[in-house]
């Protein structure tokens, strides 16, 4: 039988490809078919073995991890995992390879040891099998041109906003993001995510934003204009109450394999806001989000989610379209859905 996942390692480092290999081998549908140690034996192994995944170092001799993925992606695309380092120059290297067509980016182990890559290996797993599902024809749907036009006349009406996704999610929650009007309804913007990559995120949306991007905090009070954004993988995120609402970051395990929770967050965003709460379900792999989705419209709520054929991994909306949730939107629409303005207001413009 055919392993789910067939991945090639490439990676300078003798020891770094021998230590992911015994960690990836530890799962029974994940088959290592290689390990390259630079671009050049990459290329070859790539055309012999036909991989459906790569893990790719950034640091190499000859040609870096970063060219060799812009060459990839617009030669021979592949589902390719980024290994990243927990530093901040990592991270922003991180977000270029979301950039140029990553599908998600793991974080190295800050010790190469066989018992560090052990506490790691079913995250790293779980994460290679994932992007073996991935569509990469998606990314390419996923980038008409977006209208911010109608925004600019959008008058706040009490509503929350909860925007939410896993691998893939990048992309299309800074589309969203950067589709808010400057006096945009409060927002959570939760991703399951790398932690390392917060900062840098935050950093460039607040570049290209009208909307002011915050790290979540709890307590932190919710207003219009703000987008607070969530990764940090020891809380999930949730609103306290409605009206003066605040966030709260809660420590406990986590739901349906995901920390923070698309379902925790929806789920309080329909017990809080009722039909004032919208919610919006991105790419991500698993089933997160489903049920608060679920929540959210017996509340009246709205309930969006992204386009599937625009989805990296389209797993987190198929499970809430078994839900019944069929209410779609392509990522050049997501501004005018989010802050839809009425006809009222229109003409009065």
């Amino acid at each position: 039988m055919t392993a789910a996942a067939r991945v090639l390692i490439v990676d300078d480092s003798i020891t770094m490809r021998a230590l992911f290999t015994s960690a990836l081998e530890k799962d029974k549908n994940i088959e290592v078919l290689g390990a390259a140690r630079d671009v050049i034996e990459a290329r070859e192994l790539i055309a012999e073995l036909r991989p459906n995944v790569l893990t790719l170092d950034v640091e190499m001799p000859g040609m870096n991890g970063i060219d060799f993925l812009a060459e990839l992606m617009a030669e021979r695309p592949i589902p390719v995992v980024m290994l990243s380092t927990l530093t901040q120059k990592g991270a922003d290297i991180s977000l270029r390879a979301i950039e140029l067509g990553a599908v998600d980016c793991f974080p190295k182990p800050q010790k190469a040891t066989a018992e560090e890559f052990a506490k790691i290996s079913g995250k790293l797993c779980k994460t290679v099998l994932t992007a073996a599902r991935t569509n990469l024809e998606a990314r390419s749907k996923a980038k008409d041109a977006v209208d911010l036009s109608a925004s600019f006349n959008y008058r706040w009406n009490g509503q929350v906003l909860a925007i939410a996704g896993g691998m893939g999610s990048i992309d299309p929650a800074t589309v969203a993001v950067t589709s808010l009007p400057t006096n945009c309804p409060p927002t959570i913007v939760s991703l399951a995510i790398d932690e390392a990559l917060t900062a840098s995120l935050v950093a460039n949306l607040n570049k290209d934003c009208r909307a002011q991007i915050k790290i979540a905090e709890d307590g932190a009070l919710l207003e219009p204009g703000i987008v607070h954004v969530a990764v940090d993988p020891r809380f999930h995120v949730v609103i306290d109450s409605w009206p003066n609402g605040r966030i709260r970051l809660v420590e406990r395990d986590p739901v349906n394999g995901a920390r923070p929770s698309a379902d925790l967050l929806l789920a309080s965003l329909a017990r809080t806001v009722g039909a004032k709460g919208v919610g919006l379900l991105l790419s991500g792999g698993g089933e997160d989000g489903a049920a608060g989705m679920a929540a959210l419209r017996a509340g009246e709520g709205t309930c969006l989610l992204q386009s599937p054929d625009t989805a990296l991994i389209p797993e987190m909306i198929g499970a809430a379209v078994a839900k019944g949730i069929m209410n779609f939107v392509a990522p050049a629409d997501f501004g005018a859905r989010l802050c839809p303005v009425d006809e009222a207001t229109q003409n009065a413009a």
